[in-house]
Order: structure tokens, then C-alpha cells, then sequence
């Protein structure tokens, strides 16, 4: 019967089974103990029946969702799965100075998996000519920004309540359905990817709520030399900040950056790629719903040359790049070093010699390779494997698995910023190599109407030889980060080790990576000579993973930002003020002799 009810309770929160087993327990206890094991089966039948329930509820639920009446007041895009359909697409704005704006221009964004379709949406494409309404608006903002611990401390607890309410909204299953087909519209990738970026966003800005915004601009005491003196540390805010946002992650990167800017007292213009507009266009608008007050926020739709002069012309102290590393050393350059970059990540994964787990190995080889089409910054590019496990089958069960993927779930789609022909000149400039081959994929993918612009490839691993790939003449495109479903695939043994950490050292980013041994000494041999910055270690370690709970950015970059966490927060969108406090002169006090 309760089952029935139009209300169904979470199974989390009433532990189910045990109920439905105390239920059962209680019927058969007088014919005896022998018959609990009835209720057992009884137990698992009515947990069944409970999971067919929530099923079912749950494709009532996306049936509803996928009607934009149902949408909250703040969604101005409709139902998602509607983008490309109308001659006439959505046209996304610029924010400036609290104002919603648009441009003389605009650009098209083409449908990345039909060709023949409508653009998807429309963004602002603002010439230089446009930009002074963003200068004037950074121009106004304060080096001291727009709090600090001791101007407008209010602000804090502000935005840990905007925090609490945005994180509510994106637990809500209709406002999460909606930003991951809102992502999957823009970037394809499989609903469980996308809303899995939903999801770390949403816990990220649960984790902030209430009082963990002033938290992050803790200060801290040292005491002084006499009466009266003290020392306090703070977390000061740059002022007027940038942003710079890929297309990868049109959600989670930008927000989670965009907020630790805003929580530490700074005001930023928010430039986020073309492709994938759309997305923090309507998360704004979810802010400005939460409470946020719509000048704390810039947000610029333009071309990479129009950002660059609206960041050079203005007094931005800081800007927050995620992106390629040529776009990186650019603006390092164009800034004199004012930047913190997380750019490219050529990503490792080294297998040692304790052989085990491979099933469960080789599929998470295949989602840190080809998750997400290979398009994280994250992904497994290259991956050194021991030669013990030769005969575990292990390669050929994450082909398998590689072969699974399909369009038809968008585990496979475009890569938007690799073509066709430069993935398989890639592919074949590997392959020359002596001794090296492609151990599947390295084609065109078949029946698809991808924009020729995008590329559309099978995912793709490529041997190569370890005493090959170190040379000179071939390392350069070995250790090559390809921004799409690519591996690269070598053997070592136990005298080869050392050849492997010396490729590691030569690589030029050091983003994540993983030591795949539970075999204690070999894994520090390998943590100790090695320095990616957010580094899996164990049976279970991956290259993939940027969730809420830890650290996740590079390191052996002075430049390095990170993402997620309070240190990163407090890292990337403050410095370090230092404040005395010194305010008693002795009574007795008497000069001294100048010195």
C-alpha cells in the first residue's frame, strides 16, 4: 500500500529492505526462525517491486520535465532538447554593470552533431568598439574589492546563503535535468557525464552554505614582541578579476571559479567559450534568482582578441585561464604574469607489476581514456604498462569496452576542437614510428552528419615502443596532448623503470595522473620522482576525476591553479594581507638614540 502512494519516500532515508524485512519477520515469527529466510525472499521481492516503483516515477518525472511549462521562472531557453530546431535560435546576452545587453553582431553556433540542422543558439559577438561599457564597470571596482574582512563583511554571509539556494536548486531533479541536457545540447556527451557535472556542482555550492564563505577569509594571529602588538593574517580580495572558461565543462569549471571569485570579494567579467554559452548564461540567471545582485557580475560574449583588450585595458589584477596552453602563455605574456592557468594536461597512467582487478582496471582505462569523448583535460593520454600484464588480456578488454561507445548514447560524438584529418595525421604520425602500430580504432567514424569544422573518430589507442618513443626525434609527438578519444600505449619491465620516470620528467604539464599498484614500494618509487598535482595512486586509481572533495589542479607551475576546495579558492582569488596591530605606548616610554 505504500507503495501506491502518489509520495514516495527516498530509500536512503527509510532504509527499505530493513523495514520490508522487520514487515516480513513479524508475519512468519510464529511459524519459526526457519521461515525468516521466507521473509528474506520477501524482502528482496519487495525491494524489487519499490525499485520498479521509483523507475517508474522517475520516467514520469522526465516525461514531465521535458515540458518548458514546468520549468522554473528563471529559464529563458526553454526545454534544451528544442535547441536547433527553430530558424530562429535563442539569442544569449551580454551582462554588464547589472544590465542585460547585446551586440551590433552576432555569431551562430552550429549544431556539433547535424550539420543540416538550425544554429543551436546565437551569442553577442562584441567588437572592440562595444567593449567600453566592460571597461567602465571594471574601472569602477576597488583594489580592495568589493568586500574584504573589513569592508562590507555582510557580503560573505550573503553569498553563503546565494550558495545554499543555488546548490538547492541544482539538487532539484528538474533544474539538474535541465542544465544536463542544456550541456549535452552544446557539447555532446552521455547524460550520466553531464549530469554527473551537475552533481559536483551542486555539491560544491552545498558546501559552501551559511557560514563556509566568511570561513574562507579566516584570518590568523601571531603575537607581537610587546604589549599591544599583534600580528593578524588575512585573505585579500584582487578587485576587478577575469575569467576565462573552456568548452569541456560548460558548467562546472566556470562555476565553481566564477563563485570562489565572488566569495572572496572580487568582481569578475566572465568570458566562457562561444560553443557552450548558453549554459552559464543561464546559471546567472539562476544567481540573479538566488538573491545575487547583478552587478557583482560581468559577463562577455566575444571573440579571444576582444577579451584580451578588455583585460589589458582595464585594471584586472588577476586572470583565471582554463584552456589550451598556447592561449595560456599568451595572456601570461599579454598580462606580464598576472594569470593562473589550468591548461593543457598530457595525462599518465602507469601500471605496475602487481597484477589484479583487470576487469575492473580496463574499464576504468576506457573511461579515463574515452569518457566524455576524450575531451577532459583530465584524460588518460598516454599509458605505461608493466609487461606482467601482457597476459591478463587487459588491452583487449578496454577495446572491448572502447567498442561499446556509441552516438546513439553520446559516448561518442564530435571532438569540437580537433578535426578528422588532424587526428588521423596524429594517428598516422605514431604509427610511422619503427615498431609502432594502432591497436584499434584510428578511423573516420561511419554514419554520422558531424559539421566538418568538429572532428568524428573512433576511439583510438596507438602502441608505440618505450626505447622509440624516448628519442628525440619521436618524443615530441608521443607526449602531444589531442584533445579527443587518443591513447597512447607502451610496455616496460622492471630495468626499463627508470626510462619511464625520465619521460615523465621531460613532459612539459603536469596535471593529473595515476600509479595503478597497490604494491607499496613501487608506487613511492614513482610518487617520489613525480609531480602531477592531483596524482590517484592504487589498484582504483584513475587520471579522470575533478569532483568537490579534494584539490584538483596542476603543480610544478608557480602559475598553477586549482579548483574546488577552500584552498584552491583561497590560492587563485586572494592574497595574503598582512595587518600589525600596534596601538599602546608605554607610559614610561623615553626616546632612544637614533640609530
Amino acid at each position: 500500500q505504500e507503495l501506491n502512494q502518489t509520495t514516495i519516500i527516498e530509500p536512503e532515508k527509510i532504509h527499505f529492505e530493513k523495514r520490508a524485512l522487520l514487515l516480513a519477520s513479524k508475519m512468519f515469527l510464529p511459524r519459526g526462525q526457519h521461515i525468516i529466510r521466507r521473509a528474506e525472499k520477501l524482502s528482496s521481492a519487495l525491494s524489487t517491486t519499490y525499485s520498479h516503483a521509483v523507475t517508474s516515477r522517475h520516467h514520469r518525472t522526465t516525461r514531465a520535465m521535458s515540458s518548458s511549462s514546468n520549468l522554473p521562472s528563471w529559464v529563458t531557453i526553454g526545454d534544451p532538447a528544442e535547441l536547433g530546431k527553430s530558424s530562429t535560435p535563442y539569442a544569449v546576452q551580454n551582462l554588464v554593470n547589472g544590465k542585460w545587453t547585446t551586440s551590433k553582431k552576432v555569431m551562430e553556433i552550429i549544431h556539433p552533431m547535424n550539420k543540416d540542422s538550425h544554429p543551436i543558439f546565437t551569442i553577442p559577438d562584441t567588437q572592440a568598439d562595444e567593449i567600453e561599457p566592460f571597461l567602465n564597470s571594471l574601472r569602477q571596482v576597488p583594489k580592495s574589492g568589493l568586500h574584504n574582512p573589513l569592508k562590507n563583511p555582510q557580503r560573505y554571509v550573503e553569498y553563503g546563503e546565494i550558495s545554499r539556494k543555488a546548490g538547492a536548486a541544482l539538487s532539484d531533479p528538474q533544474v539538474a535535468d535541465f542544465f544536463a541536457k542544456a550541456i549535452m545540447a552544446c557539447v555532446p556527451k552521455s547524460y550520466g557525464q553531464a549530469l554527473g557535472e551537475v552533481k559536483v556542482t551542486a555539491a560544491f555550492l552545498n558546501n559552501f552554505a551559511g557560514d563556509n564563505v566568511r570561513r574562507l577569509a579566516q584570518s590568523f594571529g601571531v603575537t607581537g614582541d610587546h604589549y599591544g602588538q599583534m600580528s593578524v593574517g588575512h585573505r585579500w580580495p584582487y578587485g576587478p578579476v577575469a575569467l576565462i572558461t573552456p568548452f569541456n565543462f560548460p558548467l562546472e569549471i566556470p562555476v565553481l571559479q566564477l563563485m570562489g571569485a565572488l566569495f572572496m570579494g572580487n568582481k569578475p567579467v566572465l568570458k566562457a567559450s562561444e560553443q557552450v554559452s548558453i549554459v552559464m548564461e543561464q546559471f546567472i540567471r539562476l544567481l540573479l534568482d538566488c538573491g545575487m545582485n547583478p552587478a557583482d557580475v560581468d559577463f562577455l560574449n566575444c571573440r579571444g582578441p576582444v577579451a584580451q583588450q578588455v583585460i589589458v585595458q582595464t585594471p584586472v589584477r588577476l586572470t583565471q585561464f582554463t584552456g589550451s596552453s598556447r592561449v595560456g602563455e599568451i595572456l601570461s605574456e599579454a598580462t606580464h604574469g598576472k594569470v593562473k592557468l589550468e591548461d593543457a594536461g598530457f595525462d599518465w597512467k602507469i601500471l605496475g607489476p602487481d597484477v589484479g582487478d583487470v576487469d575492473y582496471v580496463a574499464w576504468q582505462c576506457d573511461q579515463d581514456a574515452y569518457a566524455s569523448i576524450g575531451q577532459k583535460c583530465s584524460a588518460q593520454s598516454i599509458m605505461f604498462v608493466h609487461e606482467n600484464w601482457k597476459e591478463s588480456g587487459l588491452l583487449d578488454k578496454v577495446q572491448a569496452n572502447a567498442s561499446k561507445r556509441t552516438m546513439d548514447d553520446l559516448t561518442l560524438g564530435p571532438t569540437l576542437t580537433v578535426t578528422t584529418k588532424a587526428f588521423l595525421d596524429h594517428t598516422n604520425r605514431l604509427a610511422s614510428i619503427p615498431g609502432a602500430k594502432v591497436l584499434f580504432g584510428g578511423k573516420e567514424m561511419a554514419n554520422h552528419n558531424i559539421p566538418e569544422k568538429y572532428g568524428a573518430v573512433e576511439p583510438t589507442a596507438v602502441y608505440v615502443p618505450l626505447q622509440e618513443m624516448i628519442k628525440d626525434e619521436n618524443f615530441e609527438a608521443c607526449a602531444t596532448e589531442i584533445f579527443a578519444p587518443f591513447q597512447v600505449v607502451t610496455y616496460y619491465n622492471d630495468n626499463t623503470l627508470d626510462d619511464v620516470l625520465a619521460a615523465l620528467e621531460h613532459m612539459s604539464h603536469h596535471l593529473t595522473a595515476a600509479v595503478v599498484s597497490n604494491d607499496v614500494e613501487f608506487q613511492t618509487k614513482v610518487l617520489a620522482h613525480t609531480v602531477n598535482g592531483t596524482t590517484y595512486a592504487g589498484r582504483r586509481a584513475r587520471t579522470t576525476g575533478a569532483p568537490q572533495n579534494h584539490w584538483f589542479g596542476p603543480s610544478g607551475d608557480p602559475r598553477g591553479a586549482g579548483i574546488g576546495t577552500p584552498e584552491a579558492i583561497q590560492l587563485v582569488w586572494s592574497g595574503h594581507r598582512e595587518i600589525i596591530n600596534d596601538s599602546l605606548v608605554p607610559k614610561d616610554w623615553a626616546q632612544p638614540k637614533a640609530t
